[in-house]
């Protein structure tokens, strides 16, 4: 990286330190929902269906991430992506605040999980738009020919930030009784994200405007980005949501799902997968930075058929390791079910913009990236747990898992390749 300006580096650090943030946020209600919320926030419905309502709250953000990536990639295609980035990151840090110092339902009844509600939907909207100006912050002023290893940067954010909340919640488990966890401890990780929201907000305020929306043709309409996106593109939002579908899938399966099953299923040390928590968002890391920067050399679309092509595999192979029911037997097939989708998720930061013009490029992105979102993670994580209730074994979500991995390839396939130049020369709309 010595050899980058100082711009594109601070550029770089900008991007991936708001999304890491952002998904930190996120993930934390994630970890959250699974471990505590229900017995915090419905604790008349026991266990199994305390846990899948409080995973379904989960899952709401996921439909409001497309309104979220509509919203403010209007603002970001009209106004700019710097300041379109600035208003998520604060809308996510107040949210996150906010469920911190949410009182229990034991203490104002339904009105508890009614705001649970309420606030996760605002952290869906604030991470739907936070994604593609995070990208975008890279991908368009980064030089072509380094395109994917810049567009890394953003991308690393939810491998991080799963890392960072498995290790805020693991440090709160063994510092303090379960006792004192569910009476308070939950809340701390929510509460001390203040900090990094204010580090994200320090960093973001300091870097400048991208230089593919300042140098944007001005006489080109950007009055409905949307419109333009469904009306001129609409062929490669659909696949382009379809390509990322399989990595929503299993990223969260393993952030969510498997947080849960690890604990109740397989009776694990709320410890113990906590831990292997953060080795799986470190081997997610690694596939991630191992598939962009390979995008620069073979091209995304090669790249991203081969993660796809591999998901396949994974998804059969994860769970009878998982079942295997050891920590470590845990660890292997965690890291296996995010590890196996960052070879795909890598190039994403640089393909998914590199399909549409500059005037709403981040609508577009945006659009793509969060449909995914809705069908891949927030709908799968919920299937999973009906699958093993009716068929009695984990496999069951596997063989699920490959299948939107065939989906995703197949949608790949139909895409048009990007390269280098993609972004510099799509100042004018081509044909879906």
């Amino acid at each position: 990286m010595s050899s980058a300006p100082p711009p594109m580096r601070r550029i770089a650090v900008a991007s991936m330190t708001g999304t890491v943030i952002e998904f930190y946020d996120f993930f934390i209600y994630g970890t959250a929902a699974a471990l505590v919320f229900n017995k915090v926030f419905f604790p008349s419905l026991g266990a199994a269906a305390g846990t899948a309502l409080a995973l379904a709250t989960f899952g709401v953000a996921f439909v409001a991430r497309p309104f979220g990536s509509v919203l403010f990639g209007h603002f970001g295609d009209r106004l700019g992506r710097k300041r379109t980035l600035v208003t998520t990151l604060l809308l996510m840090g107040l949210s996150t605040l906010a469920i911190g110092l949410l009182p229990t339902t034991g203490t104002i009844g339904i009105l508890a999980p009614i705001l649970l509600v309420i606030l996760r939907i605002l952290q869906g909207l604030a991470v739907g738009g936070e994604w593609a100006g995070a990208t975008l912050l890279t991908a368009e002023n980064s030089p072509g020919k380094t395109r994917g290893k810049y567009a890394l940067f953003p991308q690393l954010g939810p491998s991080v930030a799963f890392a960072l909340a498995s290790a805020t919640f693991l440090t709160t488990a063994l510092t303090m009784s379960n006792e004192s966890f569910l009476a308070w401890g939950w809340r701390v990780p929510f509460i001390a994200s203040v900090l990094l929201v204010a580090v994200g907000l320090y960093v973001r305020l300091a870097i400048t405007e991208t230089a593919a929306f300042r140098s944007r043709d001005k006489n080109v309409s950007t009055r409905m980005p949307v419109a333009e996106v469904l009306t001129t593109h609409p062929r490669r939002v659909l696949l382009g949501a379809g390509s990322t579908m399989a990595v929503f899938a299993f990223f969260y399966i393993g952030v969510t799902y498997l947080t849960s099953y690890g604990t109740q299923q397989l009776q694990l040390p709320r410890t113990t997968v906590l831990a292997m928590g953060i080795i799986g968002g470190l081997v997610f890391a690694v596939t991630t930075i191992a598939g962009a920067i390979l995008s620069d050399r073979v091209g995304r679309r090669k790249m991203i058929i081969i993660g796809n092509a591999l998901s396949v595999l994974g998804g059969i192979v994860a769970f009878p390791i998982l079942d295997i029911g050891t920590g470590w037997a845990f660890g292997l097939g965690l890291s296996v079910v995010l590890g196996v989708v960052g070879i795909a998720y890598g190039p994403q930061g640089a393909q998914l913009p590199e399909l549409f013009p500059t005037h709403y490029r981040y609508t577009g992105a945006g659009m793509a990236y969060n449909l995914a979102g809705v069908l891949g993670g927030g709908v799968v994580p919920l299937i999973a747990t009906a699958l093993v209730a009716s068929f009695g074994s984990s496999l069951a979500i596997g063989v699920l898992l490959a299948g939107i991995s065939v989906v995703s390839l197949l949608c790949t396939l139909a895409l048009p390749d990007t390269d280098a130049a993609s972004i510099e020369v799509s100042a004018e709309p081509a044909a879906a």
